[in-house]
């Protein structure tokens, strides 16, 4: 049986997507370090990238894929909550999981014509506009795997969309308003919303030489576990 060759780039995007994810929550140990805040608004858009390629790879390896992820993204979407809500002070949303199947959803449906496909990307549509405050990254963030899907085979410059709808995924407006007092973090946290596609666009056309340990399903743990970890070292320098 012919097998689809492994693209160590969209590995090595998925694990940095992680270390930018666990350098952002390091912000919750207990100590005061703001900046880690700039390369954390580099994660959700990366995962975001890392899924429209994962379709529009999948459009032509297999489509049960697809399905296979949506289940794997419900399942840790309900395992992560509770030590999600254990680690992140007063949490006003649920954890990044839903919107990241919301998002797969909908860019499926752009993908394919077929009618349960369409039905279930308007469902999510709708489930995003309803549900905004409670989903991490609101409305625009069930929008960006669309974006990065649209963008993903076009030229680097097409990548200012999604770096747009990234930035109201990052509620722009309190990032303005900070930026306009001059704040470091603010100003960087906007740049970096807005450079996170093209960074990621290019390294997955042009790292295509490097092989990491290769992402598998198993990683999906990586999430609540990170949760779990950061939590005990919170404990311990408490």
């Amino acid at each position: 049986m012919h097998m689809t060759p492994r693209d160590g780039a969209l590995d090595l995007l998925k694990w940095l997507a992680l270390l930018c994810m666990v350098l952002d929550h390091l912000r919750y140990v207990g100590y005061s370090v703001d900046l880690l805040y700039v390369p954390g608004r580099l994660a959700f858009p990366w995962f975001c990238l890392a899924m429209a390629a994962n379709l529009a790879r999948t459009r032509v390896v297999s489509n049960g894929s697809q399905w296979r992820y949506l289940g794997w993204l419900l399942l840790f979407s309900a395992i992560s909550e509770i030590p999600y809500r254990l680690y992140i002070p007063d949490p006003d949303t649920l954890n990044v999981m839903p919107t990241l199947a919301l998002g797969l959803l909908l860019a499926r449906g752009w993908q394919h014509k077929n009618l349960q496909s369409r039905l279930l990307a308007v469902g999510a549509l709708a489930l995003a506009a309803v549900f905004s405050e409670r989903l991490m990254f609101g409305f625009f963030g069930v929008l960006l795997p669309l974006a990065m899907l649209l963008v993903i085979r076009r030229p680097w410059y097409f990548s200012l969309l999604p770096g747009l709808v990234c930035l109201a995924a990052n509620q722009w407006q309190v990032l303005y308003a900070s930026a306009r007092f001059h704040s470091s973090e603010a100003i960087l946290g906007i740049a970096a919303c807005l450079i996170a596609p093209l960074l990621g666009l290019l390294l997955l056309r042009h790292a295509k030489g490097i092989q990491p340990p290769p992402m598998r399903r198993g990683a999906y743990a990586l999430y609540p576990v990170h949760f779990l970890l950061l939590l005990a070292v919170r404990q311990v320098i408490a």
